[in-house]
This record gives C-alpha cells, structure tokens and sequence, in this order.
C-alpha cells in the first residue's frame, strides 16, 4: 500500500546538513585569489561630500585598491525601484555609493579592497572625507510640512494616492457610534540568523555572482539592468541561505558594487557584513503612522471605514519600497463587511535607512490596524470582542465573497476557527478570572487579546501585478527530470532560506508520480540551474512555485502515459495510473514510471515523433490571490506597579487550505508569532536627533528570546483554495500578522480599567508604567 506523501509530517530533508553546518553560506565560500572589501560608511544622516582622498588608504600594507563613490560614478548606475505605484511617483537617483550627497547614516561613501578583512577594515581609517552638513528630516510629519529641509531636490513627498469603494460620506453622516484611532507601526530591523554576505567573480567575460539573497534571478535582471553588464553573462547563485523575513528581497548596494569591484580588478572580491552593519544598512521594516476612523451602528454593524497612512519611506526607493504600504490597501477591510471604505497613503522621504518589505509587508500593518478598531469599537459599545467580530465577518456559506475593496475570497470558515480557538484557549473562564482580579484590585492585571485575520498572499496574479503597476509577473517555473535509473531530479525557480522547500516538493512530487520521497532531489537558488523564476516572498513558494511542479510532474505522465501504451499495445485511453505504474484497465499489464523512465534513455523503442526524455517544464500563474485566515488569543498578565508583561498562554487557530507537511507549517507559524510578539512587546530602531541610529547592536536592539516567548497552542481547520490544485494557501506568513494585534489587543485590555486605550508599541514595561501614571496623574482609578 502506497503511503501517502502529502499531508504527512515528515521531518525535513534539508536538516541534517544545515544544522550540523556540512553547507555553503555565502561567507563560507572562496575563490582562489579572493580578495575581501569593506566600506567607509557615512556617520551623517545629511550632508554634502566637499572632498574624499582614499591615497592614504591605498598606501597601506595588503590594501590592492580603494576607490571613492566618484571614481566610481561612470558605472555604478542607480539601484533599482521596481514598483512605480503612481504615474507621479518620485524615484531619486540611488548610487551604490554615494557621490555628492549622503541621506542616511551608513551609506556607503568609499571602498577598501585588501588581501583579508580585517586589513580592509582598518584602512578605512585611513580615508579622508570632508562633509558639508544639511539639516536631517526624521519626522514623517514635518517632512510634509511646505518649510521642511529637502531630502532630494524633488521634496519630501514620494507618491499620494487615495482609493474610494461605496458612499463613504453617507457610512460616516449620521453613524451613531464613531471611533476615531492614531497608531503607530515602529520601525523594525529584520535580523536574519545569516548576516547578508556577496562574493563575486570574473574569468574576464562572464560573472559570477554568490549572495545570500531570497531573489537569485530578479536580482540578475537588475545587475544587468543596473551594470549595463549583458544579463546572460551574469550567473546568480544563492546557496544555503539562512534567513530573510524580506531583508534579503532586494538589490542592494553591496552586490552591484561587488560586482562592479571585481570587473574592475579582475580578481574575486567579498565582503560579510557585521550585525552592527547590518542593522545600519539592511533595508527596515513598517514605519507608518496610521489614522483611522470607523463608523458603526449602534448594535455594532460596521458602515464604513477611513484609513489614511503616512508611510516613511526612507531615503530613497529600494526595489519594492514604496508599494509596500499598499500592499495593505485591500486588507484594511478584513474578514468584514461594511457599506464603505476610504484609503489613503502618502508616501514621504526622510535622512534615514530606507524601508521595504518585511515578512508580511503591509498586511501585519493593516491587520494591526483593524483588528485594534474592533476592540475599540467593542469597547466603546461595551460588547464583547469577539462578538463584535461575529456582527461583521463574512460567514461561511457566503463565500466566494467580494469584499468592499474588491477581492473576491474564494474559501473561509471563520466561525469554524474561532470556535476551536475559543475551545482551546478556556475564553469563558480567563474572562471570570479576568474580572475576579479586577473587583479585587489585582496589581497583576490579565488582559485577553483577539486577532482574527486573514491575508493576501501567494504574490503572483500577473496581470493583477500589471495593473497595480509592479515591475515584474508573479509566475512561477518548475521543471521535473526524470533520470534513467528512476530518480527524480526537481528544478523550482523558487529560492528557499528556512522554508523546507526540498521536503515539501518532494512529497508533491512522490505522490503525483508515484516515486519513493528518497528518490527525489530538488535544485534551486542557481540561475544556471534554476534558469527561470520569480523567486520567494508573499507566501507564494507553495501556492505557485509548488503548483509550477505539480503541473511539471503531470506533462511528465502525460508523455509517459504515450510510450507506455506504445510499449503495452493499447490506446492511451485504456491506462489508469495508479501508485507510480500506467496499468491496462482490467489486466496485471503494465509499466512503472521508472521503467518507462529507462526506456525514454535507451530510446530502443519509441513512438514515431517521441522524444528520448520524459522530462517536462511548467510555468504556473494563478488567476487570483490566495487567502488564509484564522484566529489568535492572546492572555497577558501586566504587573500594573512595574509596567511588566507577560504572556500567560497563546493559542493559534489557522486555516491555510491543504497542508502538505505539519511539522513545517507549526515550525513557520512558531516563528511567524515569535516575530509578531516582538514587535508588539520588544523591537523598535531609534534614531536621535541628528539621525543617528541608537539600536545597532543586539544590546540595543531586542530581539526576544527563547525564554521570552510563550508555549504556543496550534490546531487548524481546512478550507481548501479553489485558485490552485493542491487547495493550498500559504503560511510564511501568518503568524506575523497575526500575532501583533494580539499581543497588544491584551495589554491594552488588561489596562482598559485604568483609562488607557492605546499603548504604543513596542509595550515595554517603562511605556506601560508610563501610561499607568499619567492616567493616575489624571485621577483615574480601575
């Protein structure tokens, strides 16, 4: 009997040699003759360049070169923004490496190139730069303002745009019950556990390019683009790569510029980023500035709702940057109905790291947003959380469901997830206790957070990409070989960090052709392997790249399925496939896949017109998005004398359709939640007055730990996709958006007696002991 594949917890292929370090990270590679570079970063948020002298530089002991941003200026080019979100929108030059102006404090201004690098690390002290300063623009607000300093010449303002569905005037004329909310998204420094490194070579005609990069071959593409260097002469690899969360979804400086610096001097160059480099120069995450206005009835029905967003876009327009917060724009609106919806985004430059996506990008920012509204408004009615969700989410037997900002969900079951959470949370006794703790005067309050979400995910709809002015399609390629002793060889143009990419193929892969998952291998992260792809972002490695595969392994029997009737003398209509083997229906005859497999190789009896191979090539592009849901409950425990919170239980319900492996999907979503609770409890980048970055060490950025974090509970309920034949939705990033709002939804219940309806984030004890006295300053009492 055949075991099926998928659905099945298999442990993943890939462990073994990741975690006893038997792998190839970017830093760990070497090329013979490798020389290694490190950059002189600004340590001005704003300033004119009047004069850089690198001859001291280069006058020093195993230092081969140095160069400035001018000497360079001829051939670096600009770095890309591939998504123009309006006709208007303000795209600055970028160079690599700044050359008359810095805008952000790290920004490169001039390069060592030595024999290793710790002798191009101290160099860069011997390079002279003289600065003229300019004013730093660090409030997103100010920056709007007509007498702010100029970031560019242009101005401050990147792009505005307003998107209206309904009457939202009526929604709001009249409406009994009005909320009206400010929040605040916090800056956020992803921190992958493998720090960005890039390592490239020449043989003097074609170029070879290592990076730890989640988009091997967009990134190849843009070096072209951006190099003017012919793309079929540019080879991008992206071997193990240990992490990303987004940070790694770019074209950054570091590789065109390592790429031009080995042109240059004909040798292999590298450079490994320090964590505190890292932290300066890693593209950030969030930082929005969110208005909101909710308009209810008074049973608590939802009319209408008004979002306006001041998003920081940074100093400049990375790859993806100023279309992230509208990523958003679709999700605002969530699991639920309204009569009208309102959303605007005003996109602004300031003298600081620029920020693009980070694991969720827009939809944790979104979801944060209205699932805050929904307590406020619960506690404006004085309902119930969850009951007010109840009034307004879509129901089950209504879907596909066309929401008010125009995405059609084709499957959901909220109530099914939320009852189950409900189950396993113990709600009605947190609840007694909760209100036990408050007669009595409890100085450890318990707060009880909601989040049900739900996402757009599985970024690919090409034509929907196009008319949301994206620079590229959202499909995806997958190829399957079949070699002739009957293994199979697997080539996804999807890249993998930690996403257990080559278990999941190859348990699609085995049950569609009914092969041993052992036999199975999977390729990927190569542009000369993987020649084609769209790479890994938006939980779309599954819900596309998987389905490129499946639809690969079905041309595969479809051809296998011709020369097994040819061998067994019949009419392909009269096979069945069944477990690996074309069977004649009614009889014992029949072939194996491997069989035909070595047939197609010795090519010794084919069909007329037949090639000697079964092996095939799909490129799949889904007609829609997909959309996960589910539902978190969050309990806290907040010490009201010292600001301290803990979380007491976490329980997770998630619908992502079929699941093809468990363990994968509670690893993803145990990691997705983790991010989310540090940003509601824990991560926040600060910057002083002068633009100065304060958090660049793990010291001073904190990232929560092992013992930080709860114990989570994990089930699931499974509403199948209908966008795809797997009925798969993807879970990268659930947990992320999920988790935020419940984490804060709790602190801000907990503190809800003492007068206080926000807390801004990250709740840390000292902004929660704050928010404790100033509402006692103010006479309230629980």
């Amino acid at each position: 009997m055949t075991v099926q594949e998928v659905g099945r917890p298999r442990r993943r292929k890939e462990d073994a040699r990741l975690l006893t370090g038997r792998t190839q990270w970017t830093d760990n590679l070497s090329r013979p003759g490798m020389l290694h570079v490190m950059f002189l970063r600004s340590p001005m948020a704003h300033a004119r360049i009047t004069r850089v002298d690198v001859s001291g530089a280069r006058d020093l002991p195993g230092v081969v070169a140095a160069f400035s941003g001018q000497d360079l200026a001829a051939e670096q080019g600009s770095l890309p923004c591939a998504w123009p979100v309006t006709e208007d929108v303000v795209i600055p030059d970028h160079p690599p490496m700044a050359v008359t102006e810095v805008r952000y404090v790290g920004e490169a201004v001039a390069c060592v190139i030595a024999t290793d690098r710790y002798r191009a690390a101290d160099a860069l002290d011997a390079i002279e730069v003289d600065y003229e300063p300019l004013p730093a623009v660090l409030d997103m607000n100010e920056a709007l303002a007509p007498d702010s300093p100029k970031v560019h010449e242009a101005g401050n303002k990147a792009y505005s745009m307003q998107i209206t569905s309904g009457d939202i005037e009526a929604a709001f004329r009249d409406a009994p019950v009005v909320v009206e909310r400010t929040f605040t998204q916090q800056r956020l420094i992803p921190s992958a556990m493998e720090p960005r490194a890039v390592l490239a070579d020449t043989d003097g005609e074609s170029y070879t390019l290592w990076t730890s990069s989640q988009i091997p071959h967009v990134l190849r593409v843009m070096l072209a683009v951006t190099t003017g260097i012919p793309e079929h002469k540019i080879r991008v690899v992206a071997p193990d790569v240990g992490g990303g969360f987004g940070s790694k979804l770019q074209v950054t400086a570091e590789e065109v510029l390592c790429l031009l610096l080995a042109r240059r001097i004909g040798r292999p160059v590298k450079w490994t980023e320090s964590r505190s480099e890292g932290n300066l120069t890693v593209h950030h995450g969030r930082d929005q500035i969110q208005h909101l206005r909710l308009a209810a009835d008074a049973d608590g029905r939802i009319r209408g709702l008004r979002v306006e967003l001041i998003a920081d876009m940074g100093a400049y327009l990375l790859l993806l940057t100023p279309g992230i917060p509208l990523l958003g724009a679709s999700m605002f609106n969530a699991i639920y109905k309204m009569d009208a919806y309102e959303f605007g985004c005003t996109g602004v430059f300031t003298t600081k790291m620029p920020t693009d996506a980070y694991r969720g990008a827009g939809r944790p920012e979104a979801t944060f947003g209205i699932e805050r509204m929904m307590d406020e408004l619960a506690a404006e009615l004085n309902m119930d959380p969850l009951e007010v969700r109840r009034r307004n989410w879509i129901r089950h037997e209504e879907f596909p469901y066309t929401t008010i900002s125009g995405l059609t969900y084709d499957s959901g079951n909220y109530e099914a997830a939320t009852e189950r959470a409900l189950s396993l949370f113990g709600y009605d006794k947190l609840r007694a206790e909760q209100a036990d703790r408050r007669d009595r005067g409890d100085p450890v309050q318990l707060g009880i957070g909601v989040s049900t979400y739900t996402e757009m995910c599985g970024l690919a709809p090409s034509r929907l990409l196009g008319e949301g002015r994206f620079g590229a399609g959202g499909w995806e390629h997958g190829e399957v070989r079949m070699l002739p002793t009957g293994k199979v060889e697997v080539v996804t143009g999807s890249s993998p960090h930690g996403q257990g990419h080559v278990t999941s193929w190859s348990q699609i892969v085995a049950d569609a052709l009914g092969v041993p998952f052992e036999d199975i291998s999977v390729l990927h992260g190569d542009t000369a392997i993987a020649h084609k792809g769209m790479d890994t972002y938006g939980s779309r490695s599954l819900v596309v790249g998987g389905i490129a595969v499946l639809k690969a392994c079905e041309k595969v029997k479809d051809k296998a399925r011709v020369l097994a009737a040819h061998l067994l003398e019949c009419s392909p209509d009269d096979l069945e496939f069944e477990a690996g083997t074309f069977k004649v229906r009614g009889t014992d005859s029949g072939r194996t896949i491997q069989e035909l497999a070595f047939a197609a190789f010795t090519a010794h009896n084919l069909p007329d017109g037949v090639e000697a191979r079964l092996d095939s090539v799909a490129t799949f592009d889904p007609e829609t998005y997909s959309f996960p849901h589910g539902t978190h409950l969050c309990a806290v425990e907040v010490d009201t004398e010292t600001g301290r919170t803990k979380i007491r239980s976490y329980v997770a319900v998630d619908d992502i359709g079929k699941v093809i492996n468990p363990l994968i999907v509670e690893g993803q979503l145990h990691g997705g939640i983790a991010q989310g609770i540090a940003q509601a409890l824990f991560e926040e980048a600060v910057y002083d007055a002068e633009g100065n970055l304060l958090t660049t060490t793990m010291a001073d950025y904190l990232l929560p730990s092992a013992a930080d974090l709860p114990d989570v509970t994990f089930d699931r309920t499974e509403s199948p996709a209908t966008s795809n034949p797997l009925g798969a939705k993807g879970v990268g990033e659930a947990g992320t958006i999920a988790s935020t709002p419940a984490v804060v939804n709790a602190v801000v219940d907990a503190l809800r007696p003492y007068g206080i309806d926000d807390v801004r984030m990250p709740c840390t004890p000292e902004r929660v002991w704050r928010a404790l006295q100033e509402r006692a300053q103010e006479g309230e009492r629980p």
